[in-house]
């Protein structure tokens, strides 16, 4: 490789962007490296800011790598039957100095919701948020909204929610926002919901799975599961089930989870290492409030990890994220002593706009397109809980949550 010359470099935004003439691509083993086409050479380091680099991850599924005649590394997408030299990995690189992390990111903790969509024209794409009358789902809602997106707000309270539609329009009356009820706690509800929504004939590019219970008292739904678990996981599940033949015909399409890292504070299978539906939907005796949030949050995680691997053949990706700690929202609401808790941390936690940017990134960030399986917290990728990536355990979860519903609904 050529030694790096810094002289002559046109200045850009970003230490990171390169300047013109150049490329990024990637070695057989995952080290990136620089061609500068205007002078027919290559180095290690990059051009701008001297940094060494690695790929970080495997392959996306459906991806795979291959060497042409001349010995360089080239991609094959076979979801979308295309070649490029590209590595769908570049957004996620890691410095090679391991003494000096790079913690350089485009979005971070303070990034708004309407930041990461500024300059951007949603004209088109449809958004379907669920729990979005309030909190966090409502500012994602008004961000897709005053971008152009048709958004629908998939509430329970249709009082609530038609006076968020009312918010949304006061700040631009041409907004194409609309509120369909929806209640998680109610299959029936959900069956509801997505006949009405198919009817629109639609496409449906992101749907965010935002509504959630926290520490309410133990209580079953109408279909004799404990609340959490249906409100956060089940009725989720069951709203991707009826509406993935529309999201594939949509594609490329988005699936976003809203999880939260208290996913990390438990487990969802019994002594023996298998899922446990008692653990999930535990008998009143047996019951926790914040351990029943807790086991949804991590179902979450696992439920978007295996409608990737399920659905990313045909286009349609999924995310999940954490939002932010202990964000003032409604979610507080079931209990005096969570409220108040919530009101003491206020001044020190997220905005409302701060909370959705995530949600607002793993559904628009154009890096992010084609990829799925991974989980975010303040824009930026992170690991999540060893469980939360256990493959066998993601099945399970998906046969099990397959069980309940033909047992309920016959479907």
């Amino acid at each position: 490789m050529a030694a790096l010359k810094y002289a002559g470099l046109d200045d850009t935004d970003s230490e990171e962007e390169l300047p013109p003439g150049w490329e990024e691509r990637t070695t057989k083993d995952g080290w990136v490296y620089y061609a500068n086409h205007l002078e027919e050479r290559t180095q290690w380091d990059h051009p701008k800011s001297g940094k060494r680099k690695r790929v970080a991850g495997d392959l996306p599924y459906g991806w795979e790598q291959e060497t042409d005649a001349n010995g360089q590394v080239y991609f094959v997408d076979h979801i979308n039957k295309r070649t490029t030299y590209l590595d769908p990995r570049l957004a996620f690189t890691v410095d090679d100095n391991p003494m000096k992390p790079n913690t350089k990111q485009k979005y971070d903790g303070n990034t708004t919701a309407m930041e990461i969509l500024q300059g951007r024209d949603m004209s088109g794409k449809v958004v379907v948020i669920t729990g979005a009358n309030s909190g966090i789902g409502f500012e994602a809602a008004k961000s897709f909204a005053l971008h152009g997106a048709h958004v629908i707000l998939a509430c329970r309270n249709m009082s609530k929610t038609n006076e968020a539609v009312q918010r949304i329009l006061e700040e631009w009356h041409k907004a194409k926002v609309e509120a369909m009820t929806l209640d998680l706690a109610s299959l029936r509800s959900v069956q509801d919901f997505a006949e009405a929504f198919r009817s629109k004939n639609l496409s449906l590019h992101v749907l965010i799975c935002n509504a959630g219970i926290f520490g309410v008292p133990w209580q079953l739904t109408e279909d004799g599961l404990e609340s959490t678990f249906q409100v956060n996981h089940l009725g989720h599940f069951y709203l991707v089930q009826l509406l993935k033949d529309v999201l594939c015909h949509s594609a490329p399409a988005r699936v976003v989870m809203v999880s939260s890292e208290s996913h990390r504070f438990t487990e969802i299978k019994d002594c023996s290492g298998k899922l446990d539906f008692n653990v999930l939907s535990p008998p009143k005796k047996d019951y926790w409030a914040m351990l029943a949030y807790n086991r949804s949050k991590l179902c979450n995680i696992l439920m978007s990890n295996e409608l990737n691997r399920r659905l990313s053949p045909r286009g349609v990706t999924s995310n999940a994220l954490h939002p932010g700690n202990m964000i003032y929202s409604s979610i507080h609401r079931s209990w005096w002593i969570y409220t108040i808790l919530f009101t003491l941390v206020r001044p020190f936690t997220k905005s409302m706009q701060q909370g959705a940017a995530t949600t607002i990134y793993c559904a628009t960030a154009p890096e992010l397109e084609g990829l799925g399986g991974m989980y975010f917290n303040n824009c930026c990728r992170c690991l999540p809980s060893q469980e939360a990536q256990n493959e066998v355990t993601a099945a399970a979860l998906w046969e099990l949550s397959e069980k309940l519903i033909q047992e309920r609904v016959g479907r």
